[in-house]
């Protein structure tokens, strides 16, 4: 991107900034944002990261439909004054700031948490196409891989699992701490390209699979971050045991925690309404799309099952220490997601707060990590990660094995 359409940009965040803040999701006198498919694009430092989004209205409200793959993720705030386009992406406290132009739309993504995070922002209407095809896909990447991600010090493993039909390619990659939500894109003949938006995360991957069947691959994300990964057909290949990464540090017997909710209100694990139940402690961030995975299926669950006697606590650490913020963070994450369970404000995402909130744990290596605790409030199991709704057949084995584990401690 040039110097112009930078200045440009950022001149349109500093209208949005220093214009009194409009009603939510109506549009004032001024062009109308078309209903239908955007291609929508967001620079990073070295790439270009395409994105579909679709536009909707209803009387005189705007909607916004994130789509990656089998996902639609709704923008339900936008604003409209004039020619200019104000899309909060609320939950994850980030942005988008644009201009229709007679091409489309330009503006800036922006991250509000983050200082001087700025990247430029492109659309165009009626483009439903995330990557240009090339030539008829020469490789079907449908299957099982075993993926290495190249770290300076060795590798990190992963499990690639994708769908191929025709030169469609949808699929994610799962990790040990959680997975990387849904990626769709295309095969051009021996190569394929992934990209997914969903409001915090960018992320692009491109590979090729050379004579021996491996694929060399590509991988940015965000503003500047890049990585090379491999990966080779395995069926039989298995991550570590999610189970056993975090466990209780000796000396501690149980698991008692005492946090603010968002109202300030104090929440103990000895209050009565904990008292005699099983208790899932929910470790997490509203600035996290897996944990929003994983609160979209909790908060689920608890509605069904909460008449049984079990509860449901949630420990949010957020991307600031400042109380107001942190709190307005979990407000807004419970009302997009429906969590009719408790949240409470436990600290920061440093390790160092993650240590003081959590002193009885050897660690906590990832977001979200859940536990699991008896009628006592006796750890029963700690799990690393979640593996969200784009694993397909590795979501459903965990929502059967949570199922069963949560019956045994009801009956106990």
């Amino acid at each position: 991107m040039g110097r112009s359409f930078l200045i440009s940009a950022i001149s349109v965040y500093i209208f949005f900034a220093c214009t009194s803040e409009p009603e939510s999701g109506k549009n004032k006198p001024g062009r109308s944002l078309t209903e239908g498919k955007w291609r929508g694009t967001i620079a990073s430092e070295s790439r270009d990261i395409p994105f579909i989004f679709e536009v909707s209205s209803a009387s005189d409200s705007v909607k916004i439909h994130l789509i990656n793959g089998k996902e639609r993720f709704t923008i339900d705030d936008v604003t409209i004054i004039g020619d200019s386009v104000h899309i909060p992406i609320a939950i994850f406290d980030a942005a988008i700031h644009a201009r229709m132009t007679d091409g489309g739309l330009d503006g800036v993504y922006v991250k509000n948490y983050v200082a001087n995070y700025r990247l430029p922002f492109s659309a165009i209407y009626n483009d439903s196409a995330r990557f240009r095809s090339g030539e008829p896909p020469a490789i079907d990447y449908s299957g099982k891989w075993e993926v290495d991600f190249i770290e300076a010090d060795g590798t990190d493993k992963a499990i690639g699992l994708f769908q191929q039909e025709g030169s469609y390619l949808t699929g994610t990659f799962a990790t040990p701490t959680g997975d990387y939500r849904f990626l769709e894109g295309i095969v051009t003949g021996d190569t394929m390209k992934m990209s997914a938006f969903d409001g915090t995360h960018l992320y692009l991957f491109e590979g090729i699979v050379d004579e021996n069947g491996r694929i060399d691959g590509s991988f940015w994300s965000g503003k500047a971050y890049f990585q090379k990964w491999t990966a080779v057909r395995n069926e039989a290949f298995e991550l570590p045991d999610p189970t056993s990464f975090t466990f209780l540090n000796p000396g501690y017997e149980d698991f008692n925690i005492s946090f603010p909710n968002a109202d300030g209100k104090i929440i103990s694990l000895k209050d009565e309404q904990f008292r005699d139940k099983p208790v899932i402690i929910q470790i997490m961030g509203s600035w996290c799309p897996n944990c929003m995975d994983e609160s979209r299926f909790l908060a689920s669950w608890y509605d069904l099952n909460k008449d049984r006697g079990v509860e449901i606590l949630g420990l949010a650490f957020e991307r600031k220490p400042e109380p107001d913020y942190a709190s307005e963070r979990v407000k807004v994450m419970k009302e997009k997601l429906g969590i009719h369970y408790e949240v409470l404000i436990a600290g920061t995402t440093t390790p160092e707060s993650r240590a003081e909130a959590l002193p009885m744990l050897n660690k906590v290596m990832s977001f979200p990590t859940t536990l699991f605790l008896d009628r006592n409030h006796k750890v029963r199991k700690i799990h690393t990660g979640f593996s969200g709704p784009g694993t397909g057949d590795m979501y459903d084995r965990y929502i059967e094995d949570f199922n069963i584990f949560m019956d045994k401690l009801l009956v106990e």
